[in-house]
């Protein structure tokens, strides 16, 4: 139970936990007195963070009762989905890694880019390793394109006819160029990407297909424009992506 002296000393962050908090699962909505009193919060307080996590769709309101949000909801499937992917992509990873040497990614698309959701460390390279939890453009890497190339057509005209972020004066800035990559990545199987992204860097990725067709990441091995070897990584990282992907689709039919 939460204390007086508690409800003084907490931060905002903790204050919207509380809120969040207060909901159970049987709750068929709360008013801002009941979501007070559970969260032992003053009203006044409730009341305002109310009108701030409505505004960003984390709560809903229907009259004077406050529901959790569909924002809440669209977050957990992003967060389910990685976790997945992690748990059936890390073993192929580190074989991937182990056989080539380099650093390895899994990337999912998040909007007009690739979001890392995990990596496996290569031999030590000199420019940063992308961090998990870290965004890049999807037009300016491999990852993107391999996922953007067995995407939908909306997907695809929807970054296309952005904004193009010219990271390096490499970076594919225009939308024909871009369709034009995604189709030599559907044929080959695999994007290729040199200094599009970052100067000196290679990438090569090929997508993790569900049903053969629906694509839900992509996974990639990346190095020094020099020593990427492209005819004996590009197997190695298609073969890493299939297994994967049938890894995946055999525990969601399960």
């Amino acid at each position: 139970m939460r204390t007086a002296d508690w409800t003084e000393s907490v931060s905002v962050l903790d204050r919207m936990t509380a809120v969040f908090e207060a909901f159970g699962e049987q709750d068929e909505g709360l008013g801002v007195s009941e979501l007070a009193r559970r969260a032992n919060l003053p009203k006044s307080t409730v009341s305002r963070i109310a009108a701030d996590l409505v505004g960003q769709r984390f709560l809903d309101r229907e009259g004077d009762k406050l529901y959790l949000g569909i924002r809440l909801f669209e977050l957990g499937q992003i967060v389910e989905q990685p976790r997945r992917l992690r748990h059936f992509a890390l073993p192929v990873m580190t074989d991937l890694r182990d056989l080539t040497g380099r650093t390895v990614h899994v990337a999912v698309l998040e909007g007009a880019d690739v979001l890392f959701i995990s990596l496996v460390r290569g031999h030590p390279e000199p420019s940063p390793i992308r961090r998990v939890g870290g965004r890049l453009p999807a037009h300016a890497t491999a990852l993107g394109k391999a996922i953007l190339a067995h995407s939908p057509s909306e997907v695809v005209d929807g970054i296309a006819h952005g904004t193009l972020e010219g990271r390096t004066p490499r970076t594919i800035r225009d939308a024909s160029a871009l369709r034009s990559a995604l189709a030599d990545t559907r044929r080959n199987g695999f994007a290729l990407e040199r200094e599009e992204c970052t100067i000196g860097r290679a990438c090569i990725a090929s997508p993790i297909l569900l049903h053969g067709s629906v694509p839900v990441a992509a996974i990639s091995v990346s190095g020094s424009v020099e020593d990427l070897d492209l005819d004996r990584v590009a197997p190695a990282v298609r073969t890493a992506a299939m297994t994967i992907g049938r890894r995946v689709g055999a525990a969601r039919r399960a």
